[in-house]
């Protein structure tokens, strides 16, 4: 085990991290997470435990709490906030377990226009999501044109659907929401509007995006994403009496589907949050977008075509369609060359397995010190990367049926000159990236070479 989390590592370090829903989190949280509070039990809450010996344990999530409160400029006399959620996930299907009924109905973005599973996605075959197998899940779609959420189309449906909460935010969606909007489109089908912000979180609380914290009824979290603490999710609640927040939402989180919270988790969000509110934070938050929009110029300017036409927050959905390559072997290759990214449908695609476009994120790279000049360079990798699987793709790209196995095959036995590209990108890569610092990280740009003969790797 120990040389498998060694490996892992370095294969961190001497890689591109892409993936948008990933970062590198702390040295200090990651000694919250290996420390003793992972011993204790502490079902219940602060002041009303199940178990005994919670004294320590109850100022751990009371800290926690007044640091999340802080992080993202709230006033606890309007916003509480529950930091047991194990995950995002989890946090989601909290809010729906305490304040709807099975078979309720609620509104969110399609997972093919960018949304999120647990906002209720379902195939005519198949109900994908637990929130689409307890609740009834009307789906509201992009524009096709403009890759924009359609709110003309989303208020029309709403009037006829009758929600009883419209949730706002996805996991590929790169541009501002309107909250302004989506509350009046709550307010006219007496709709809740729920926010998930887990992608941009770190960006809302750096205040260099859009908050929706001035027109949310609720607003859920992870904070591992943009936040980069540690993996668990947060839910904020409006504290006001007449809505009942507070119970249903303590109630549905525990007992309802949780037991124990996670303290040393609730320790590393605590200790993160105390990051998120620094001035150093706020610039690593500017950077990100910054990042993101030069990584998109530079896409571009290699003929790449941007789902919206660019980025207003730390993603970028690329549409490889126009390449005749699907993203799925886009990302094989990448993973063959040391870049780690992930495939992702764009509005329009019938397979998720299989869909036309890639998402890309800079959070992860701008923790290692990546700026504007460093991201045009990636974004170099990255074109010589789908090069190479147009070209291993060439002699299936007319080929109706699918060609994942045969594409899989060709990579694996490639000809002597995509297998001289392959190796030429990887070095490249690795490189490049080992020249770059590591937060939490005891492998250095000094030192990695010690690592690679002792554990393997390029």
């Amino acid at each position: 085990m120990y040389a498998l989390i060694q490996k892992e590592k370095l294969r961190q370090f001497s890689g591109l991290e892409l993936i948008a829903s990933e970062n590198f989190t702390s040295r200090a949280v990651m000694d919250c997470l290996g420390s003793a509070l992972t011993n204790k039990y502490s079902e219940g809450y602060p002041g009303a435990r199940y178990y005994g010996g919670n004294e320590y344990i109850d100022q751990v999530e009371n800290l926690c709490i007044s640091r999340a409160l802080t992080a993202f400029h709230l006033d606890a006399k309007e916003w509480g906030v529950n930091v047991q959620p194990y995950s995002g996930s989890p946090a989601n299907f909290a809010v729906y377990t305490g304040l709807l009924n099975p078979h309720d109905r609620i509104m969110g973005l399609d997972l093919p226009s960018g949304g999120h599973l647990t906002h209720g996605f379902y195939t005519p075959k198949r109900k994908v999501s637990a929130t689409s197998i307890y609740f009834e899940s009307f789906p509201y779609e992009v524009d096709g044109s403009t890759g924009l959420v359609n709110y003309t189309k989303l208020r029309e449906n709403a009037k006829v659907f009758n929600p009883k909460i419209i949730i706002c935010g996805g996991s590929a969606y790169p541009r501002e929401w309107n909250y302004r909007e989506l509350r009046s489109i709550a307010d006219s089908c007496g709709a809740y509007l729920m926010s998930d912000m887990a992608h941009i979180s770190g960006l809302v609380a750096a205040q260099v995006v859009d908050s929706p914290f001035e027109y949310s009824h609720i607003v859920t979290t992870t904070t591992h994403k943009t936040l980069r603490g540690p993996r668990a999710g947060m839910i904020f609640y409006r504290t006001d009496e007449k809505l009942g927040f507070h119970a249903k939402i303590s109630q549905a989180v525990f007992p309802s589907l949780q037991g124990g919270p996670h303290n040393n988790t609730i320790a590393g969000i605590a200790t993160q949050l105390k990051q998120v509110a620094s001035p150093e934070f706020k610039a690593y938050a500017t950077q990100i977008i910054n990042n993101s929009r030069a990584c998109a110029a530079a896409l571009v300017s290699h003929g790449y075509t941007l789902a919206t036409g660019g980025s207003d927050n730390h993603l970028l959905l690329m549409d490889l369609r126009p390449q005749g390559v699907t993203g799925n072997k886009v990302q094989t290759v990448c993973d063959a060359v040391g870049i780690t990214l992930n495939k992702n449908s764009i509005y329009g695609d019938k397979s998720a397995i299989s869909p036309g476009g890639i998402r890309l994120g800079t959070p992860a790279l701008t923790s290692r010190g990546m700026v504007e000049a460093d991201f045009r360079t990636v974004a170099g990798f990255l074109h010589r990367a789908i090069q190479i699987s147009i070209d291993i793709n060439r002699p299936f790209a007319a080929v109706a049926t699918p060609t994942e196995k045969k594409f899989a095959e060709a990579l694996a036995n490639p000809s002597t000159e995509i297998a001289g590209a392959i190796e030429s990108l990887r070095s490249d890569v690795s490189t490049f990236a080992c020249g770059f610092f590591m937060p939490g990280s005891d492998i250095t740009p000094s030192n990695v070479e010690s690592f690679k003969q002792q554990f393997g790797g390029h």
